[in-house]
């Protein structure tokens, strides 16, 4: 199987979970992702199949947007809503 999935990545996966979980349910060899995100994070993930894993090389370095929610005069330890 060739090509590329998109995946709504939900909150508490790891991008490299989603494609263990993905090449396990379609019974590739072969998977990856264009770029991580943190399991705090949700969003789309590009996961790609087969021979379109070469074409990677070529997301990872074109441009990205990212859309975050931000509390002003918070402060933890880790700097993110995981700490103390």
């Amino acid at each position: 199987m060739n090509g590329f999935l998109l995946i709504d990545k939900h909150e508490g996966i790891t991008s490299a979970h989603a494609v263990n979980r993905v090449k396990r349910l379609l019974k590739v060899s072969k998977a990856g992702h264009s770029g991580t995100l943190d399991p705090l994070a949700t969003g789309m993930l590009p996961i790609f199949l087969g021979e379109a894993t070469k074409f990677i090389q070529h997301v990872i370095s074109a441009h990205k947007a990212y859309r975050a929610t931000i509390a002003f005069g918070s402060e933890t330890a880790t700097a993110d809503r995981e700490g103390d």
